[in-house]
Parts: C-alpha cells; structure tokens; sequence
C-alpha cells in the first residue's frame, strides 16, 4: 500500500525514510526521478497507521468504481517558512461550532471552518518571533535556522491529524513513514490546542517516537508516558487545575456545587478529579451534566433547567469555549442571574462572549487561568507586522479585515464572487495606536505557551548540537547530527532540557512529559466600556512551598452584582452555637439539620458537628454556647424554707420551756402529780432538744454536721418515747399493782422508770455510735438529682444504719401505742394513756409519711421533708402530752383536784375504787 501510495504522488523527486529499524541504524532510503515511487517494506508499524491515514492513501483507478473513489487532496489551509530543521504547528485559526450530522452513507460533509479566532492568529505570530528571534541570536542554534509548517486544523478532529501527517511528510499530501524534504528534518510538532485531538496525534506520533509539544492539551490522560512515550507540553495537567479548583471552592466555603461538563476525555476526567477532591474535604455535588458535544445544542436546554431549578448558588464548568456557547446563548434567553461560575481554564479568559450581557449571567466568575507571562519585544512586533511584509498572505487579510472592520474589494465563497458593503480595505491602514486584544500583550496565556514551546525546542536542538563526539548518549558514546536528526534522538534532549524564562521561572519536563504547574485565578470584572476584564487576584503555583501554594487577594474581587460579600452556597443553613449539624435522613452528606446539643452539653461555635459536655461543676448557659460555674444548693439560713424552718424550730423549743414553767409551779397539783412530774420533765427537756436538732440541718453540710444530724435527731426522738414508754408502762402497772396479792407494787417505784428510759436509750446510743465508728455519713457534692444544679449533701454512709436508727425509733412508738392502746379504758377520770395513744399515733403517722415523700424529693426539699417530721411529730407529743393538762391547769383550776381525779368515769364503777397515781 505505501509503494502504491508513493507511485501515486506526482510531485516527489527526492524520498527518505522517516523512521529507524534499529536506534542509531537507518532503514533503507530509495532515490529515484520525478514520478517514480519505490516500494518498502511497512510491517507492523504500518498496520497500526494505516486507518488512520486510510482518507489520503486509498484510491481506485478502476472506472467502474468510481462512485467510491476518494481524492487525496488535502482541504487544509497552511503556510511554511523555510529553514535548517523545520518543525509543524496545528492551530485553530477558524473555528467551527455548528453541529454537523453524519449518516455514513454519504461523504461526511466539508466542516464549516468560518469564525475568525484571533487568539489563534496571535498564537501564530508568538510562533513567527519566536522563531525570528532564536534565527536572528547568534548564541541560538548558530549556523542553523529553524523553519516551521502551520496547518489551520479549525479545532476538528480529522483536520488535527492531517495537519500532522502532512507535517511528518513534508509534502500537503500525508504518506505515512516518508519524509519528502531533501535534506531537511522534521523536530518536532506543536500541538493540538484540543486534548481530545492531541491523544490521537500523541497515538500516533508516539509509534515514531516523534516529539509533540501541545500549548493548550491539559488532560490527564496525557501523562501516560507507556502510552504516549513522545508527548510534552508547556501546560499542566488537568490534575493540578482541578485540585486547584477544588481548593477555590472550598477556600471560600463553598459546600453545595453544581457541576458541568463537557463529555470529553478533558472535561470528564477533569471534572472527576474535582468531584474527588470535594467530596473529599466533605463538600457535596448538588447535580452533575454534561454538555453533550454529539448534540446540535449540546444538551443546553436540560443543563441550563437544573442550574435554575438547583438551590447550589455555585456552579463549577469544566469546558472548552466552543462546547460552552451554546448553553451560554441558552442561559442568555432563560435570563439565568445570580449564579457564581468557577471556570476552568478552557474558558475562563475566552474573549469571544466578552460582552455585557453576558456578564450578567457570569458576572462574579472566579477561574482558573494558564499563566500570563510577558514576551519582550513581541508588541513592537505585532505594531510593525504588515499585511505585505510576512508570510500567510491570506491569514493576514482575515485578519486585517476583523481588526479595521473592513474588508477588500471581492471575497471569494464557494466559488462565487460577491461585492462587500462594508468598508474597503486598502492595505495601507496603520497599526499603530489601534487599542484592542490583539495588541494587549500586558498577560499573555496561549500564545505565550506556544513562545514556551518553541523556545524549549531550540533548547533541545542546541543541548544536540552542543554534544562532542566520544560523551554523546547514543550508543558508542555518539552524538546526533541536527542536519540529519533522528526523532528519538531528539526526544531524549526533549525530556532533559531546561530553559530560564524572562520571568525568572524554569521550564523543564518531569518524567510524565508535564512542566511546573502554575496558574493565575482571574475574576470577571466589567469595564466602564461594557467589556468583559478577566483581573488577575492570585495564583495557584503546585512547586511552591504550602503556605504560598494557593494565594487570593480576597478584597479585589467582585462577586455577583458587584457585591464584596462572599456569596453563600451551602445545602443547609449556618447552625449557631448551641446547635450540632445532624445527617438528613436520604439526602447528601451536605444536607445538614441542626439539632440543639443534649442536657449538659454546649458548642461554642457556629456549623459544630459535635457539642461537647460541660465539667461536673459547670453546666451550659441557655443558649448552650458556654459553660457557666453550677450553683452549689442546699438548704441554707438565707433560703427562705431554710430560714423559716429554723424560726418556726427556735421557736417551738420554747413551748417545751413554757410548758415545764407552768407543770413545775403547779408540781403539787394533782394532775401533775398523776402524770409523774419527774418523767414528764424529762420528757418536756427532750422535745426541746427535739426541735433544735433540725437547726444542724440547715446550712452547709460539713464534717461535722454531716457526722451529728441524724445521730442527734436519733437520740432525742428515742430519749422521748423512751420517756413515754416509761410512762405507759408506770399506768399499767400502776393499775394492775392494786389487785390483792399482786405483785407488781414493787416495780410500780420511779426507780422503774428510769431504768426503762435509760435502756431504751442506750440502745440508741450504741447504734449511734457503732454507724458513726464504722461507715460515717459524709457531705458530697451530687450532680444526678439537677444536673444544672450541685447539690450539697450528707451522704448517710451506711444506709442500712440510718434505717436501722429509725426503725428502732418506731418500734418503741409502737411499742408505746400497743401498750397505751390497751391501757386506754382504765377506770380513771384522768388516764395519761389515752393522751398517749393519740400522740404516738400521731407520730407514727408522721414518720410513715416521711418515707414515700422523702423518696420523691429531691436536694434540699429532702432534708427540710426531715426537718418538718421532726417539728411535726415533736409537735404531735407536746400537743397531745400537755396542752390538756396545760388547759386544765390553766383554765379550769377547778378540775386540778384529787376529787375530782378520784371520780368515777361510768356509773357502774365502783365507788371503793382507788385512784392509780404514778410515784413521783
């Protein structure tokens, strides 16, 4: 097929093999007239090549197949500058956006190649100095002149890879594994500006080891140096801009983001890469779309509904420019306002929709940017660049015709002349002065990556040609001739070379073929002519150290409508102090509640995922943003209950003093004397102590206190019925010692009494002091009962002691009861043991009661529900004991008599009955 291919090409006189069997070794090269082509041997390397290639080189001489024959003539518009060593440069000088329908039954149609880029145009003449200035340095290549091919690929595909193949033959028509140039080696290729076309051009240049150095490709994919062992480019790849991206979004506090993009290998894997890093650092994707390059709208009307129907205020768009417009004209006539775009780098100082009213959709858009840099002299160059004194005559026109508005006499479309009605182009227009983009070179992106990579070329060829003979790194020490380059001879210079810029930065490639990462974060700004200004506010710069890596100049920017406020993009609202972020059940990550923080805790700051529990002895403020000291309660004397129970306690142990004033002077009355005087004395001195035991209660528990409350209130209680308990059991006794022969009058003495009171007492004392000896009560801080409050008590130490104190105490009340209760109906007028009955039930009550409400209390009310069973129940007994005997004696004097003690109670009772008078 190639020897087919070569005998079809009219125009070749002189044929020489571009590719190598061995390194270092030749194939073989054929030499023959004008006309005649010479057949080789391809192989494998061919097989590879030869679908790609199969448009230029498959044609069919028979008539009656015709219909199916295709021409090998190239469509592909271009201009050459002869030199020493020539290289290629593919470049969308037009560019093409309609959608373009393909049945494959038919020849795909000519694609319509008609908006002028000027970007493009000024990316070739950055290459033209470039090169100018490398020939005219006597310290760049001396004695060699670089010559270069510009193909204008119109950003398609099919056009990328012709420019290519053309460029590796030398000839406009591609014959793969030729080079048709006399003595004139091909370098190297710039190019593709699209990654998607530069991973074709890389497939195949690749199988040449042949150097390409793409200004614009910043896919990943390309850093796959098994797959593409030849590619370079002085762009980073796309995994640097969209880790960077990610760290804009999530510098301003960004959470909620729309993504878009384009569905191809430089949006889809740019975009992954951003979704990785966001969702990473806990940010969520409100929805993701793709602009859908094989759609004639590329999907606009739907990605243009859910960025208006989205509540994400911040969309990201990784695309190119040409794949954007048509949703762009899409979010122009659904009036999409309010939205902040984050662009990549494929767009976001494109000058094409540069205009006011497209900054009302992307007014605020903050991107990323290829670095600007500045290329001495090149605007002098562009001012004094004439349409008749360069090359690309044809170029120059277009480009004449955009800048001054106006255009020459006759254009020639589709074969047909037509007269223009614009203004006439004379030629003799001057440059100097004209104020637009072209000539603004104050931030040069593209085409100072194009200047980059011509310059890292000569780079390579000058480290070549520098190589002495016997140090060279080719096998036996040798070195490459640049007259007669091999490709991968100079593809091992292409990977070590360095080269300074004016900037002060170095340009080298890594082991991937990638060179530093750096770029500019531009914000869209309007200027006062209705324009669009993309304004440099930082950097993202990858070699960098960490704390300068990523810089904003925050204060610079303006947001959308020209606000200076950060504009807030989050699913979920800002939770306060006080509040914890919560998990929406079924939705993203992002998608937060707030819940207030439990009892006890706080968070002292806004959007906390956590609330964090205050120290035992602190406890939250009302808005649960800080801990405040806890109030230490207890019952004190500045307490109101506290202090009233200690008047009413000081108070009441002045009745039992009254009461032995008035029983004392009156001790020989016969009531008195009929309730023994002695015991009741006794009795009167305990209830006294009985109300001021609850004084120990009040205050702040201590030591002390703690160790003598409950024993104190223990003995005087016990010490009480203990008295009355003597009493009931002096009446009965009293009473059954007046039987004949009994003998019971013995123990009816008031040594009797004693004894009783003193056992009964000393029980409670060996009681008291065993709890006290062996688990003592202690006061103690508890937090349980209130947790906001702490509260101070005395903690019993042994709970089954206290208990086994107070059940004693009411077995003697029982005691007493039983025996007054069964004593109550003696045939006396005055019986002390009814009096009884009615006080030791009353007490009992009393104490019964206690126990389910000083279970359901809780603190201070606690230990005042004890304090008011004391009062209650010393109450029961002065109440009971002596106010009948206090009223008679005061009251009714009358009754104070032995006669009237001595009467009977029924009419029944014998008259001869005695009165029963306890001893005194």
């Amino acid at each position: 097929m190639a020897l087919f291919a070569a005998k079809r090409t009219k125009d070749i006189s002189f044929c020489k093999v571009l590719g190598n069997s061995e390194r270092g070794k030749p194939k073989r090269k054929c030499i023959g007239d004008k006309g005649t082509g010479y057949r080789r041997k391809m192989g494998d390397l061919f097989e590879a090549v030869w679908p790609l290639v199969l448009l230029n080189l498959i044609t069919d001489a028979s008539p009656m197949n015709k219909r199916c024959m295709l021409t090998t003539s190239s469509n592909l518009e271009g201009m050459t500058q002869p030199g020493d060593v020539m290289f290629g440069f593919v470049v969308p000088l037009h560019l093409e956006w309609v959608y373009q329908k393909v049945s494959f039954t038919t020849r795909p149609p000519k694609v319509p190649c008609t908006t002028f880029h000027v970007d493009s145009y000024q990316q070739i003449q950055a290459l033209i100095f470039a090169v100018e200035e490398i020939n005219n340095n006597p310290n760049l290549l001396p004695n060699t002149t670089l010559g270069f091919q510009v193909y204008d690929s119109c950003d398609v595909i099919q056009y990328d890879l012709d420019g290519a193949l053309q460029i590796l033959t030398g000839s406009s028509t591609a014959i793969a594994n030729y080079r048709c140039l006399e003595d004139i080696p091909g370098s190297a290729i710039i190019g593709a500006a699209l990654s998607s076309n530069s991973v074709l051009l890389a497939h195949v240049l690749g199988l040449f080891r042949y150097p390409q150095i793409s200004h614009l490709a910043t896919s990943r994919l390309l850093s796959d140096r098994n797959k593409f062992p030849s590619f370079f480019r002085t762009v980073p790849s796309d995994v640097f801009q969209s880790q960077g991206l990610a760290k804009l979004v999530l510098y301003f506090g960004w959470t909620w983001i729309g993504l878009v993009a384009v569905d191809n290998d430089y949006g889809q894997q740019g975009i992954n890469v951003v979704k990785q890093e966001i969702t990473k650092a806990g940010a969520c994707i409100a929805f993701t779309v793709s602009i859908l390059v094989s759609q004639p709208d590329r999907n606009a009307l739907h990605i243009v509904r859910v960025i208006q129907q989205s509540s994400a205020r911040v969309v990201i768009v990784f695309s190119t420019i040409l794949d954007l417009i048509p949703v762009v004209q899409e979010m122009l006539k659904q009036k999409i306002y309010g939205k902040t775009f984050i662009a990549s780098e494929g767009w976001s100082t494109s000058p094409l929709y540069a205009t006011e009213d497209v900054y009302k959709i992307f007014s605020g858009t903050v991107g990323l940017a290829l670095y600007s840099g500045v290329i001495p002299g090149f605007e002098d160059f562009l001012s004094n660049f004439h349409l008749f004194s360069g090359i690309g005559r044809n170029w120059l026109k277009l480009r004449w015709e955009e800048m001054f508005n106006c255009e020459f006499r006759t254009t020639k479309t589709d074969g047909n002349y037509s007269t223009i009605l614009r203004n006439v182009c004379t030629g003799s227009e001057s440059l100097k002065g004209t104020q637009n983009g072209y000539h603004d070179v104050s931030s040069l992106r593209n085409p100072y990556n194009v200047y980059k990579a011509v310059h890292i070329l000569a780079q390579a060829l000058m480290d070549l040609e520098s190589c002495r003979p016997g140090t060279g790194p080719f096998p036996n020490a040798s070195c490459a001739h640049i007259r007669n380059v091999k490709p991968w001879q100079l593809l091992y210079y292409m990977k070590n070379s360095r080269l300074t810029l004016s900037n002060g930065r170095e340009l080298y490639f890594d082991e991937n073929g990638d060179p530093p990462a750096l770029y500019d974060i531009v914000n869209w700004q309007l200027n006062p002519d209705g324009t669009i200004h993309h304004l440099k506010i930082g950097s993202y710069d990858t070699v960098a150290i960490p704390s300068q890596m990523f810089t904003i100049n925050k204060s610079a920017i303006f947001w959308v409508d020209g606000e200076r406020q950060v504009p807030i993009s989050v699913c979920s609202q800002s939770c306060p102090p006080g509040f914890r972020k919560a998990a929406k059940p079924g939705e993203p990550p992002c998608c937060l509640q707030c819940l207030p923080c439990a009892q006890g805790e706080i968070s002292n700051q806004s959007d906390s995922f956590e609330c964090y529990k205050c120290p035992w002895d602190k406890w939250p403020d009302h808005q649960k943003a800080k801990c405040l000291q806890k109030s230490i309660d207890y019952l004190s004397y500045e307490d109101f209950l506290g202090l009233s129970l200690a008047i009413i306690s000081i108070g009441s142990s002045f009745v039992p003093a009254v009461i032995l004033k008035i029983i004392t002077k009156n001790k020989q009355s016969a009531i008195v004397k009929a309730s023994n005087f002695s015991l009741s004395c006794l009795l009167l001195g305990s209830l006294a102590l009985c109300f001021l035991s609850s004084l120990i209660f009040i205050g702040s528990p201590n030591r002390e206190s703690c160790l003598l409350r409950q024993a104190t209130f223990g003995l005087t209680f016990v010490l009480c019925i203990s008295c009355i308990l003597a009493k009931t059991i002096m009446v009965l006794l009293a009473f059954l010692a007046v039987k004949p022969l009994s003998r019971l009058k013995k123990w009816t003495n008031i040594r009797m009494a004693y004894a009783i009171t003193t056992l009964c007492f000393l029980v409670q004392v060996i009681l008291c002091i065993t709890w006290l000896s062996l688990a003592p009560p202690y006061p103690q801080y508890n937090t349980h009962v209130y947790p906001e409050l702490i509260i101070a008590e005395c903690n019993e130490g042994s709970t089954f002691a206290f208990w086994t104190m107070l059940g004693y105490l009411f077995l003697l009340a029982t005691i007493s009861f039983i025996v007054a209760f069964l004593a109550r109906r003696l045939p006396d007028s005055f019986n002390e043991a009814q009096f009884i009955t009615f006080s030791m039930l009353a007490l009992l009550s009393v104490w019964i009661s206690y126990i389910p409400a000083t279970l359901s209390a809780q603190g201070k009310y606690t230990v005042a529900m004890e304090i008011f069973a004391i009062l209650a129940s010393s109450w029961a007994l002065v109440f009971c004991m002596f106010l009948p005997k206090c009223f008679i004696i005061l009251f009714r004097p009358h009754m104070n008599s032995r006669e009237i003690l001595m009467r009977r109670d029924r009419p029944n009772t014998p008259t001869s009955s005695k009165i029963c008078t306890l001893p005194q």
